[in-house]
């Protein structure tokens, strides 16, 4: 059975992690299928959002396979650390939109591959967190960097010191999560917020996207830098005028992403 399954449905991507055996973790043969599917993704012209999920009701994923991490020799287990942040990276770096369906337990690494993805919309059961520290590790796919750009450094500091587990509520109310819906509405709910992002102009959104990630790493003047160049990308598409054509005829634009 394929280990990341990836389907495609009116220009939204839906990547679930097919391994709800073990809770979702990530095993090497995880991180491999998921780097592949990121990798056509980002090069599928008509993909223009983006959900990650995990298969069943009980986890999202629960992070690093410590059963396979065992087996593992040191030199193993730094190759696994470095597949996973390439792979997280990757995803953080998506030109489109990214949501993080998290459907049950986000732990650990887990937890991080929501952090890499732009939005995260939660079933209400779900429990999340950075529970490293509790095995005398520490987040190694990003999440000491993530997680305090999100919500400040001295929340992130409580979280990860304390390896302390969220509920949704508890979560949404830190700004970690955009939504918290009932279980069986999740992949609806995520779909119906693809929607909002598919009626505007697939370019546009990529590049305000592009401005506002790459901007916030750097000083005010060069982020103001970057948002220009991004908004001359969108200057000569066809979607633009489109869009000031279905202003002119009170219609809604038809965008192609060109």
């Amino acid at each position: 059975m394929e280990s990341i399954l990836l389907e495609i449905t009116n220009h939204v991507a839906l990547v679930t992690i097919n391994r709800a055996d073990a809770l979702n973790a990530f095993n090497y043969e995880i991180l491999l299928g998921l780097q592949k599917k990121v990798e056509d993704i980002r090069t599928n012209p008509e993909i223009r959002a983006v959900i990650f999920i995990g298969t069943g009701e009980k986890a999202f994923s629960v992070g690093a396979d410590l059963k396979e991490r065992k087996t593992l020799s040191d030199e193993q287990v730094k190759r696994n650390l470095y597949k996973i942040n390439e792979v997280f990276t990757a995803i953080d770096n998506l030109p489109q939109p990214t949501i993080a369906a998290i459907n049950g337990f986000a732990f650990g690494g887990g937890m991080e591959l929501a952090l890499a993805c732009d939005f995260r919309i939660s079933a209400r059961e779900a429990v999340m967190g950075l529970t490293e520290t509790s095995l005398a590790i520490i987040p190694g796919a990003g999440g000491t960097q993530r997680l305090p750009r999100l919500i400040g450094m001295a929340k992130a500091l409580e979280l990860i010191l304390t390896a302390r587990r969220l509920s949704a509520p508890e979560a949404i109310s830190l700004g970690l999560l955009t939504k918290v819906v009932e279980r069986k509405e999740l992949v609806t709910e995520c779909f119906a917020f693809c929607s909002q992002l598919l009626a505007n102009g697939p370019i546009a959104v990529q590049q305000a996207k592009f401005a506002i990630k790459n901007g916030m790493n750097t000083d005010l003047y060069t982020g103001l830098q970057l948002e220009r160049k991004a908004y001359e990308v969108t200057l000569p598409t066809e979607d633009r005028i489109e869009a000031l054509q279905a202003f002119t005829e009170k219609r809604k634009p038809i965008f192609k992403g060109k």
